[in-house]
């Protein structure tokens, strides 16, 4: 169905612990077997747009490299959980300023080269840099500056307190400083390698025979991408393809469950189908405009329409599984009364019209048209703009130009966007801002919280944005698999663990 992007959904948590069939196991030691040897065949429906995640490869190169090729200092489990990885110790100033981590011993680059501390600045600099596509380029721009005393030690300078910051370092993949081309290539310190890319077909990982920890469960992996989901789900029926990394057609679950052969599993997303105005420009730089809006669309009635009663509705941009998380569902209920009195207190009595830029994959044509009816009963006129994947970064990412959109955001914990005026969407609370700034700057948890959870009431009483919904995170398998996660925070998919047979 969809092709996020990963970041802003460019795209684009503490997640409960996993269901179905629980986290990823670790990689396996031990001599090979015929189980050990299996090439896992995975569906997906979303492609790399290219391999560099620094520069717009999307949810794609997540989904398919984050872990699996290419690993960071630190690890976001699929329970949530934030581990070392490539870090081996951390030590952090009173002052909690300057961070010095030691690196693993023993890590070596897919080329041959070993892992030393002048590719891990140069990994962090190439997120930070002025070019840089990456999701949390903006959270890491508090980083001062990156030294490599020695080749096992990294030491990342603030500008100002962090609490986020072994998170967010979880994004940072590191690449050999001196690889080239990793937009079509890569040269990560992961399990696996890349065997080749077959554009519009299919991408292969190989197990990496210098790989520092335990070796894959399996003997190494393939990416079959889809174009839409039936496609997909009849790869799966005739064993094409052993397992869907998320399922986008609930009519299709029928089919699955119950029957013997496969396991479906219901895991806890972070993903939220947004309807995002441009709030700079009217009539959507008026919140009473924007609370209109969201009155006038039966959120609930979407959600049944594409999922089937899979899935929940959200009020706001942060999902349950975020610390910070409140039900904040009924600060723009759904009324149609309600937004008639809005719009005309607003000065929009006979309604508006406005261009809603729609990318071309489901479910977003399918919500455009619903939302498009819905807003015709309170007299607002929306002409549906079909664009693709890359036209939407361009158009309305990039160069703003737009009036309103429908786009998903993959990542936990990105209610932090509100507090930057020149995200896309624009939204510019001054409060909400500083909110956001200090509770980066907490000193505990629980300060971080509360803060958070200012900002993220706020936002929902200036409807900043439309959150329609927060996608299921369905994953469907063969029965001969085991290890394969289920929650698919920040749309990875980590795939060493994963054993058939």
């Amino acid at each position: 169905m969809t092709r996020k992007f990963a970041g802003v959904a460019v795209a684009l948590a503490l997640a409960l612990a996993a269901c179905g069939s629980g986290p990823a196991a670790a990689p396996q030691k031990g001599p090979s077997s015929g189980t050990a040897a299996a090439t896992i065949e995975i569906g997906s429906l979303y492609e790399p747009q290219n391999l560099d995640n620094t520069g717009g490869g999307g949810q794609g190169v997540t989904e398919a490299f984050n872990g699996n090729v290419y690993e960071g200092l630190f690890k976001l489990t699929d329970a949530g959980k934030v581990e070392n990885l490539l870090a081996e110790s951390q030590e952090v100033s009173g002052d909690g300023l300057t961070y010095t981590f030691k690196l693993r011993q023993g890590v070596k680059f897919h080329s041959g080269k070993a892992l030393t501390a002048a590719d891990v600045k140069h990994s962090i600099e190439r997120v930070t840099a002025e070019d840089s596509q990456s999701a949390r380029k903006s959270q890491l721009e508090v980083i001062k500056s990156v030294a490599a005393p020695d080749d096992r030690t990294v030491v990342v300078t603030l500008a100002s307190r962090s609490i986020s910051l072994v998170y967010n370092l979880s994004y940072v993949s590191i690449v050999n400083a001196d690889a080239k081309n990793l937009a079509t290539g890569e040269d990560g310190t992961g399990p696996y390698k890349l065997g080749a890319w077959k554009r519009g077909s299919t991408l292969s990982l190989e197990p990496f025979p210098g790989y520092w920890g335990p070796r894959p469960a399996n003997g190494g992996v393939v990416f079959h991408y889809f174009t839409e989901a039936t496609a997909l789900n009849n790869a799966l029926l005739t064993g094409a393809v052993d397992i869907v990394t998320s399922e986008q057609s609930p009519d299709a679950l029928s089919q699955f469950t119950g029957n013997a052969d496969y396991k479906v599993s219901e895991g806890h997303s972070t993903t939220k189908l947004l309807l995002a105005f441009n709030d700079r420009k009217a009539p959507f730089d008026k919140p009473l405009v924007r609370k209109a809006v969201s009155a006038a669309i039966d959120d609930a009635k979407l959600l049944e329409s594409i999922w089937a009663g899979h899935g929940s509705l959200i009020g706001s941009m942060v999902p349950p599984t975020d610390p910070w998380y409140e039900d904040l569902t009924s600060i723009d209920p759904y009324d149609v009364e309600l937004a008639k009195r809005q719009l005309a207190e607003a000065g929009y009595a006979k309604g508006f019209r406005f261009t809603l830029d729609t990318p071309n994959y489901d479910p977003h044509p399918t919500a455009a048209t619903f939302i498009k009816s819905e807003l015709a009963k309170v007299g607002i006129t929306v002409d549906i703009n079909v664009i693709t994947a890359d036209e939407w970064y361009s158009k309305v990412f990039k160069n703003h130009d737009f009036a309103a959109t429908l786009q998903e955001h993959v990542n936990d914990r990105d209610v932090v966007w509100y507090g930057n005026p020149d995200f896309y969407w624009g939204y510019d609370n001054k409060q909400v801002t500083e909110w956001i700034k200090q509770a980066e700057q907490a000193k505990a948890a629980e300060e971080q919280t509360g803060l958070l959870k200012k900002a993220n009431r706020q936002i929902a009483e200036d409807a900043a944005s439309d959150w329609l919904y927060l996608y299921p995170q369905i994953v469907v398998a063969s029965s001969k698999l085991s290890g394969y996660p289920v929650n698919g925070l920040n749309s990875q998919f980590y795939a060493y663990g994963i054993k058939k047979g």
